[in-house]
């Protein structure tokens, strides 16, 4: 097994242990009005969305977990079909590691029709150009690709990359040549109203937020860095970002031009409504999905309408019947 690989699988084992989650996401913090005289029925509500120009199910996609490794690909296929089956986007792992080792990325044999998302890091796209951006789209026809920003991680990590010159350049060039949309996100610390201006000033239209609350990367990097002095120094960082709830309203204010993903500690259909409610036009979610995974299609399929009637029981509670009423609901 190479290093990539082990890697991977440590990852994956790690974000199923609660040690690795953060304890308090914010949300909570959000509460609705509740509307006691809804005046519909729970099958009028509609919550159906517009994502990269498509319509689909519901207001949220498979958050990007992990790719290049054997277990990876059993999760993999296991969560594309259930997004085919779902109308669900679904976004990869980094395919660093698959491109990398040369493996066969089988996505759409088992998602012929769904919207997936390629995924890579920044700082791959700033070493190795818009090629390595282009291989990543085709390798699996992706209908749109996610560039990850982990600085912080990348710290934490054994041999991490460091050098952060030129990213934003790198992101604005593949912006400019590649034939599909980018998607800019972070993994866990979030991205704030400054990062986002500039992102948006590069001609990027969709920002994942993914701020504190969820798998903490610095944490499962911390886990597996067996040096006592880069534990020392990485302890006061592993709480570093913000939450969420707190990004989505203050981004929204200074770029009311994007459009945003809220994630980072959604656990549930109640906080997917919560992330509309504050501005946000789509949510994802990743470690919900991991257990259901690793088990089947059917599970992973189970969960996706778990979260989905969740979402509409929300709806229902505060009179809305569609997204847009959502966004508008009275909260406390």
């Amino acid at each position: 097994m190479t290093d990539i690989s082990s890697r991977k699988d440590d990852h994956i084992q790690l974000a199923l242990k609660p040690d690795h989650q953060g304890a308090d996401s914010g949300f909570d913090r959000l509460m609705f009005e509740p509307n006691a005289l809804p005046q519909m029925a729970l099958t009028d509500i509609d919550s159906t969305a517009q994502f990269i120009g498509r319509s689909i199910a519901a207001p949220f996609l498979i958050g990007a977990m992990t790719g290049g490794t054997n277990n990876a690909n059993i999760i993999n296929q296991h969560l594309a079909e259930a997004s085919e089956a779902c109308n669900i986007p679904m976004a990869l792992g980094s395919q660093r590691a698959a491109l990398e080792l040369g493996l066969k990325q089988n996505l759409r044999q088992w998602a012929p029709k769904a919207i997936l998302l390629g995924n890579l890091g920044a700082t791959q796209l700033q070493q190795q150009g818009v090629d390595l951006a282009k291989k990543a789209v085709e390798s699996v026809s992706a209908n749109a690709l996610v560039i990850h920003l982990n600085p912080l991680q990348e710290l934490v990590q054994p041999n991490g990359d460091r050098d952060w010159n030129y990213v934003l350049e790198a992101i604005a060039e593949a912006q400019h040549q590649l034939n599909v949309p980018l998607i800019v996100k972070e993994v866990g610390a979030g991205i704030g109203p400054g990062t986002a201006k500039k992102l948006s000033q590069a001609g990027i239209q969709w920002v994942e937020l993914a701020g504190r609350g969820g798998t903490s990367w610095a944490s499962i990097e911390l886990a597996r860095n067996g040096s006592a002095t880069e534990q020392e120094i990485a302890a006061p960082f592993i709480d570093w970002g913000m939450d969420t709830v707190d990004l989505i309203p203050r981004v929204r204010a200074t770029c009311p031009e994007l459009s945003l993903i809220g994630s980072g500690g959604i656990r549930h259909g109640l906080d997917i409504a919560r992330c509309i409610r504050l501005g946000a036009q789509m949510t994802a979610l990743a470690q919900p999905f991991l257990a259901p995974a690793l088990e089947s299609t059917e599970a992973v399929v189970e969960k996706i309408t778990i979260l989905r009637e969740q979402l509409h029981w929300a709806m229902f509670l505060t009179g809305s019947k569609d997204l847009s009423t959502l966004a508008q609901a009275p909260v406390q």
